[in-house]
């Protein structure tokens, strides 16, 4: 079985299961602190790939349901757009 350090959770990130226990031991337990520390969920997936994970392991950690884990904020653009279209203006010809 792999080593915990080397179990990526957020593959656009590069964050480990080791880093994400760490901060839960350590008492950030909300998917958005989580979030904010290490940048998990803020890749080009915005979270569609680590979120549940982290999610499901908060709840593992706390005894908490999943249920009650809130979900993490979402904050436009969801979902990712290329940089051009939003330096384009409707004057450009």
């Amino acid at each position: 079985m792999a080593d915990e350090k080397d179990i990526v959770i957020c593959r656009c990130e590069d964050v480990t299961l080791s880093k994400i226990r760490e901060l839960i031991e350590k008492g950030y337990t909300t998917p958005d602190e989580i979030k904010r520390i290490t940048r998990a969920g803020m890749g080009p997936c915005q979270g569609r790939t680590c979120r549940d994970l982290i999610i499901r392991e908060i709840a593992r950690i706390t005894g908490k349901k999943i249920e009650e884990i809130p979900m993490t904020t979402f904050r436009p653009p969801i979902r990712p757009i290329k940089l051009g279209v939003l330096a384009e203006s409707e004057d450009d010809e």
